[in-house]
């Protein structure tokens, strides 16, 4: 029973991987300009010289922003759900 599990576990893995490496991206030479999305700016850094540099007014106004916009509420539901 056991080893039919470890092989059945075995299999899985093996197909789960060749399904993802099977996705291809697309060619480059299709894709124009307009079809690709800007960078997009990180809303904070893990950086500690970055950290360090912000005001108190600034932390405050960045927490205020994220109370405005929802992000603190959205991390309650999600993150700090508990259970």
């Amino acid at each position: 029973m056991k080893v039919s599990m470890i092989a059945f576990t075995l299999a899985a893995s093996v197909l789960g991987s060749l399904a993802h490496a099977a996705e291809l991206p697309a060619p480059a030479d299709n894709v124009n300009a307009s079809q690709i999305a800007p960078a997009q700016q990180p809303q904070w850094s893990a950086n500690a010289t970055a950290s360090a540099q912000k005001t108190r007014a600034q932390v405050r106004q960045e927490l205020v922003q994220a109370e405005n916009d929802g992000q603190l509420a959205n991390l309650n539901r999600t993150l700090y759900a508990g259970g």
